[in-house]
């Protein structure tokens, strides 16, 4: 069984007005990871993800590059318990 996991990320850089949300759901539907993704009034994106470890990592690591018009500077990662989310939001 492979472990699962659950990442809070906080991303920083240009990641609002370039379909950063849409592109993180599509690459989260991908991989039936759960959670959600909203843009913060500072200008970074909050995302929250869980499901399996490889899958979770696979969609911090697109984050990590965003869309091709988004440019990440900083990307804050902390793990949290798991809450046994299903779907994904964009809020």
């Amino acid at each position: 069984m492979t472990e699962r996991l659950r990442r809070h990320l906080w991303i920083s850089g240009r990641v609002q007005g370039v379909w950063f949300r849409e592109g993180c759901r599509a690459e989260a539907a991908a991989r039936a990871v759960a959670g959600w993704v909203d843009n913060l009034p500072d200008g970074r994106v909050e995302v929250v993800l869980e499901g399996d470890r490889p899958a979770v990592e696979a969609v911090e690591a697109w984050c990590r590059q965003g869309p091709l018009r988004a440019r990440v500077i900083a990307v804050e990662a902390r793990d949290e318990a798991l809450l046994g989310s299903s779907g994904f939001e964009v809020r």
